[in-house]
């Protein structure tokens, strides 16, 4: 399925502006006269109430406490530093900003192992040394039914290191290079780029490359999504950080923050509601700072159940 039945987060201990990201996050933003206590207290509200909204939509929500040392301003973003496969394989990635590594605990895998059948680690971390990054569902947007993997090449997307991921996983590769209004490239392909089982929300104007461009909606096409084009505008307000989510009874979710559905023309949401309930959770100080939203929050739970116990 295209869509997890249980997602994991992780409640930031100490929720911060990170200026190791920022040189190539340009989506991230202080916010005057706001203290650091303030933050952090805004960012506790605005995460607990997007858990209780994911909940009282019928998913299966993990919250994992992020610990106070050492500090790590991002702990919020998980999907980064791993993915959690259905064949029960654990991948961890390697991370961009040095202050970003410590996020990876094996405390977590240890309590998903409690839960969830792990058969193998595939820890691709060891790349950090020589600059070689991938960042998880940041860098990589899976197409799980076609075995594709889309990513927008960046400082925080290694072209070589996603085809060892593709080849371990038996994923076809599809890169291309995105930008934003000035011109500079997209982090995260996860900023402009969100895929359902039958639509694709892409800002197709950030690939100034027209044989990139044609590529991306030729796959798009040739697997059967629709295509919701969605403008740069658009993708500064976080409208292509979306996750569709399966619950446990029920329609398929849109997962996103208020501010991406804000953005949305009426048009758009009418479109995207006929594939899924559309959810809109309020995150103005995680996104505002942080320079990721709703989507890089949540990390999906593919992992099969731990068998029960005989008898």
């Amino acid at each position: 399925m295209q869509s997890a039945r249980t997602v994991f987060l992780i409640r930031p201990a100490r929720f911060a502006f990170n200026a190791e990201t920022a040189a190539s996050n340009h989506f991230q933003h202080t916010i005057a006269g706001l203290e650091a206590d303030e933050v952090q207290q805004q960012a506790f509200a605005e995460f607990d109430a997007m858990v209780a909204t994911l909940r009282a939509h019928g998913m299966q929500v993990l919250v994992f406490e992020d610990t106070a040392e050492p500090h790590k301003p991002d702990a919020v973003f998980p999907n980064n530093w791993l993915t959690l496969h259905p064949d029960g394989r654990v991948l961890l990635y390697p991370m961009c900003a040095p202050n970003r590594r410590p996020e990876r605990r094996p405390d977590i895998l240890a309590a998903l192992g409690q839960q969830f059948a792990i058969r193998e680690i595939l820890d691709f971390s060891a790349h950090e040394q020589q600059d070689r990054f991938l960042e998880g569902t940041g860098s990589i947007i899976f197409d799980h039914e076609h075995r594709i993997a889309y990513a927008c090449l960046s400082p925080r997307t290694n072209a070589g290191l996603l085809q060892e991921v593709c080849a371990q996983l038996g994923y076809r590769p599809v890169t291309f290079r995105a930008y934003d209004a000035l011109q500079k490239e997209i982090y995260h392909t996860n900023v402009m780029m969100c895929l359902g089982a039958d639509f694709a929300v892409v800002c197709l104007e950030s690939i100034t490359d027209t044989e990139e461009r044609e590529s991306v909606i030729g796959f798009l096409t040739a697997t059967g999504h629709k295509i919701v084009p969605i403008t740069l505008a658009q993708v500064a307000r976080f409208a292509g950080n979306m996750l569709t989510l399966q619950p446990v009874a029920g329609r398929e979710l849109l997962a996103m923050s208020q501010s991406a559905f804000d953005a949305l023309t009426p048009e758009q949401r009418d479109e995207l509601s006929r594939y899924c309930e559309l959810v809109p959770l309020p995150i103005p100080t995680i996104e505002t700072i942080g320079g990721g939203s709703a989507r890089c929050m949540l990390a999906e739970v593919y992992l099969p159940a731990q068998p029960s116990p005989a008898g």
